[in-house]
């Protein structure tokens, strides 16, 4: 078996860290677990840590992005296997009330947020992901309307939009009350498909 390159080994170091510091993040939270714990649960030295990223605050920005595609990735699988629109809602719905407000994801987005708030260029950061975020459910929202026939009343950018806004406070919300229904998040899609017109 040939050796790897230090690139090759960087990188798989890099990978091993950001999986470990995810796990601990959504396990126990972002604030209380240390950049030393991180590197000892994953069998490396602080210096190992240093080495990939500069401070807490970028491993906590790598492990987002992770988080963010992995959800991403979820609900568009939960919607391929639809084909009628009202299928494609109900799979929504179901995705929505097994995700929104997972203790462990919402506790993440929330203290990291805070904790960097006083940070501009983290800030800008962060805006830089949210606006990447909209754009992936925008794709993902045109898809579904192409796919099916449909012209959205609104641009799907607005529509993203929307459904992560209230996605977001709903998730806040259902981390501290897990029996609050994600009713307002579905109607909203519903509300939109109302008003579509089949395209032309």
């Amino acid at each position: 078996m040939a050796r790897m390159t230090r690139k090759e080994s960087h990188a798989q170091t890099r990978e091993r860290l950001v999986e470990t510091a995810k796990r601990l993040f959504l396990a126990d939270g972002y604030n209380v677990t240390s950049l030393e714990k991180v590197a000892t649960e994953a069998g490396f030295s602080k210096g190992a840590v240093y080495s990939n990223f500069a401070t807490k605050h970028e491993l906590g920005l790598a492990v987002l992005d992770v988080v963010h595609v992995e959800r991403a990735e979820s609900l568009a699988k939960a919607l391929l296997n639809g084909t009628a629109m009202a299928d494609r809602v109900d799979a929504f719905a179901r995705w929505a009330d097994d995700n929104i407000g997972d203790v462990g994801w919402t506790a993440l987005e929330v203290e990291f947020a805070t904790s960097t708030r006083h940070m501009p260029e983290v800030r800008t950061q962060l805006a830089e992901r949210r606006t990447t975020m909209t754009a992936m459910l925008s794709a993902l929202i045109q898809v579904q309307a192409d796919e099916i026939g449909f012209t959205l009343p609104v641009p799907a950018e607005d529509a993203a939009l929307q459904l992560l806004s209230i996605g977001i406070g709903l998730g806040v919300q259902r981390a501290v009350d897990p029996n609050l229904p994600v009713t307002a998040l579905v109607d909203l899609v519903r509300g939109l498909l109302a008003t579509a017109q089949p395209a032309t």
